[in-house]
């Protein structure tokens, strides 16, 4: 992100004229130019050089995690740039990996040997970051959630396929063997025909959840290591004076966040839709939820509750607060079975094995029965073992070896992009106070139902 100053209204034309991206609009989609710059050739032995954009909390671990599986994997990868408009995070950064450090992100996808991009930002500025490193031939790791905006959706999908990159969204749980596991169990035909996915993400804290550590020394009129570039912090964000809460804080905030449908709820939904047959966008959204406990100044809800129904003929119900721990099991329920993935219900917790459990019916006057499924797999309960990983090293080296292959990672864009409406619907649901419904011929919400 630039340090030199420039008038907003000249930031889509600077921003854009750099790479093959294509303008942040809600109006128009671009396709990035057809001549990008090439990527280098990755051979089976060769290290790949990363460029790491966004340092604070989860940026740096994502740092730390790489070169962790790097040394665990024969220096396969290194980071050999790093980029923050927070001169302080930067600096420490660039120490700790040996890298070359930047305020401008542009410099550091620019770089030549530099093979991929992890974008680590605020969430407003995902998309922004992944096209422009797309175009230079850059293949992305990208934080969740994927992208900010319902447009940017489509552009990171079109973009991706049409420069052929490699990109993996940041959901480390789906690198986890229980939703592939699951996967198979429902195709077998273990539960019938699917009828509710369900799951939940509660947390408590003394301190509301997202209020993180403020460097009161640190702005935007500081020099040195408490510099900070907040115009280009705000980036494609409506201006406004720098607020340290929104900088340290930004999601309790819409404009740089969903809060906890786009923080948490991804972590749910994305691996939900590798254990469906196929990912499927939802017919129709609700949320409901509201600030019950932290009365702060934040925007976003304490506690968020979403319903989704599919085409396919199911529904999604997702439960969520940051004021109370206990969540509830994370299964799918079909007519002749459930199956159980997370029984404690934290979908980013290892779970020994996935449970199926068949479908015993009660008829008045009669025995209990079991229905078809139960008949063909048995009416006991069945344990079926999941192999322990470590999810984050996992999902990195799953990454690494897609691009070597150049094969479809866990999470691609199109199976992320499913998880991205939903969640941006149930915003957009929870902020209008009304459903919404998806309109995927247009690409939009709509208010009102949309034929098939």
């Amino acid at each position: 992100m630039s340090t030199d100053k420039f008038d907003r209204r000249d930031f889509l034309k600077r921003t854009s004229a750099l790479s093959a991206g294509v303008a942040l609009t809600n109006k128009a989609f671009a396709k990035p130019a057809a001549k990008m710059n090439p990527s280098r050739v990755i051979g089976a032995n060769d290290r790949i050089n990363i460029a790491l954009i966004g340092c604070g909390g989860r940026g740096y671990s994502d740092g730390e995690s790489f070169t962790e599986f790097a040394a665990q994997n024969n220096n396969s990868c290194q980071i050999v740039a790093v980029c923050d408009v927070y001169e302080k995070r930067k600096r420490e950064a660039a120490e700790r990996f040996k890298a070359k450090g930047f305020l401008d992100y542009r410099e550091a996808i620019a770089m030549p040997d530099v093979d991929a991009v992890i974008v680590a930002t605020p969430d407003h500025w995902h998309a922004r970051i992944a096209l422009d490193a797309m175009g230079q031939g850059k293949d992305v790791y990208m934080e969740k959630p994927m992208v900010h905006t319902t447009p940017e959706v489509k552009q990171i999908i079109e973009t991706a396929r049409d420069t052929k990159r490699v990109v993996q969204v940041g959901s480390q749980t789906t690198s986890a063997d229980q939703w592939w596991k699951a996967k198979k169990a429902i195709a077998d035909g273990m539960i019938g025909k699917m009828i509710m996915s369900q799951g939940s993400y509660h947390r408590n804290s003394v301190e509301g959840e997202w209020n993180w550590p403020i460097d009161a020394s640190a702005g935007p009129d500081k020099k040195g290591d408490d510099y900070i570039d907040w115009k280009t912090w705000l980036g494609p964000a409506p201006e406004r004076p720098y607020d340290a809460d929104r900088f340290f804080r930004f999601r309790k905030y819409w404009d740089y966040s969903g809060g906890i449908a786009t923080d948490l709820f991804f972590h749910v939904i994305a691996p939900l839709n590798i254990c469906w047959d196929k990912p499927q966008f939802p017919t129709k959204v609700i949320a409901s939820g509201g600030k019950y406990i932290f009365k702060d100044d934040r925007e976003v809800p304490d506690t968020f509750n979403l319903m989704a129904d599919y085409a396919e003929g199911h529904s999604l119900v997702l439960s969520s607060s940051m004021a109370n721990s206990q969540h509830i099991p994370g299964l799918i329920r079909g007519h002749e079975g459930t199956i159980i993935m997370v029984e404690h219900g934290q979908f980013e917790r290892y779970s020994p094995n996935i449970i199926v459990r068949p479908e015993l019916v009660q008829m008045e006057g009669q025995k209990e029965r079991t229905t078809f499924a139960g008949y063909k797999f048995g009416k006991d309960e069945i344990k079926i073992p999941v192999e322990k990983t470590d999810m984050m090293q996992a999902h990195i080296g799953n990454f690494l070896q897609c691009m070597r292959s150049r094969e479809k990672p866990h999470l691609d864009v199109e199976t992320a992009a499913h998880a991205q409406i939903v969640i941006n619907l149930a915003v957009e649901s929870y902020r209008e106070g009304r459903v919404k419904y998806w309109d995927e011929q247009n690409w939009r919400s709509s208010n009102e139902p949309v034929s098939a």
